[in-house]
């Protein structure tokens, strides 16, 4: 086998590793509320993640054109700090609180809700781009979906239930939020992929060290199953996955690198089924359908009449 196809089995390797690590996270998750509270959850996997970002940091010792490992300019800090706490640390609690009250596999189809998300932020709260009329009409499919899986009508949909459902929304929120702030304040700066990985988990990581009376100081029941569940959130899913990702947007640009947005829910509605014998109500798989077409118009993959444009480039896959 030749380098270059060692080197493309490589990155499709890592493309599929993704998917199934991101995708597997809610499934992850899920197990580890047996054990531990939501907040140990998301402690666990923010400080483990940092933790082995910031070894591989400190053996790779990345640089851009010779200069510093680490960015020296303070304002720099000061915009990975908002995106820990936006797109790692608020994100990754709501989704582990949410796990308490609704499905690993619901929990993962909202998470695909995210582009959507990030064309709204990106357009509205941070103006770094403006939506045709093919993206407005994706944008309110996509909305309509959310509220078939919600299912309103469903008096059990208003209970604790909504409120687990809403969580995750809010979550996918913060991942929008996040991708158009990255891109109106950081995307332009020369960061080491691997580097800017670390200061987005490691810094979410340092912050869940500091709540740890608030958050992690609770009698835990530990066992195989969940300690498993939690290193691998941790040092895999929060960690290693995103070295795969940059290594994959690098091989094959954001179209393509981006498609892990549709693995990921499949992936974990198939666990949840699979492993946890969750189920369904027709509603939830025909919002995702709906919330997948509008995906595809919102991202530019599909143009109603017209033929399919790429992607804007910030809209990438969030981390679960």
């Amino acid at each position: 086998m030749s380098h270059t196809s060692s080197s493309k089995t490589i990155v499709g390797l890592q493309f599929l590793g993704m998917g199934v690590v991101w995708g597997a996270s809610f499934l992850f998750m899920k197990v580890a509320l047996d054990g531990v509270s939501f907040g140990q959850v998301a402690w666990s996997r923010l400080v483990l993640g940092g933790l082995t970002l910031g070894v591989i940091l400190l053996i790779r010792r990345p640089r851009v054109n010779g200069g510093p490992v680490l960015p020296r300019e303070p304002v720099v800090w000061l915009h990975f700090l908002v995106i820990a706490i936006t797109g790692c640390l608020v994100p990754h609690l709501l989704f582990a609180w949410a796990e308490q009250y609704v499905s690993s596999s619901l929990a993962s189809i909202y998470n695909a809700v995210t582009p959507i998300m990030t064309a709204l932020m990106a357009s509205f709260a941070f103006r770094v781009e403006s939506l045709v009329r093919g993206q407005v009409v994706g944008v309110i499919i996509g909305i309509l979906g959310v509220v078939v899986i919600i299912g309103p009508w469903q008096y059990d949909a208003l209970t604790g239930d909504l409120w687990g459902q809403l969580a995750c929304l809010g979550a996918a929120v913060c991942y929008g939020f996040t991708f158009g702030y990255t891109r109106r304040f950081l995307s332009g700066r020369p960061i080491v992929g691997s580097t800017f990985a670390f200061l987005n988990i490691g810094l979410a990581g340092a912050l869940m060290l500091l709540l740890t009376p608030v958050l992690a100081w609770h009698p835990v029941q530990l066992s195989w199953p969940i300690v498993l569940s939690l290193l691998t959130l941790g040092a895999l899913g929060t960690g290693l996955a995103y070295i795969w990702h940059i290594n994959v947007l690098r091989a094959w640009g954001p179209t393509t690198t981006s498609m892990v947005t549709y693995v990921t829910p499949v992936v974990g509605v198939l666990l949840g089924v699979v492993v946890l014998s969750e189920t369904f109500s027709w509603h939830q798989p025909a919002g995702a359908v709906l919330v997948l077409f509008g995906i595809l118009l919102t991202q530019k993959r599909l143009r109603l009449g017209l033929p399919v444009r790429r992607p804007d480039p910030a809209v990438l896959a969030p981390l679960p």
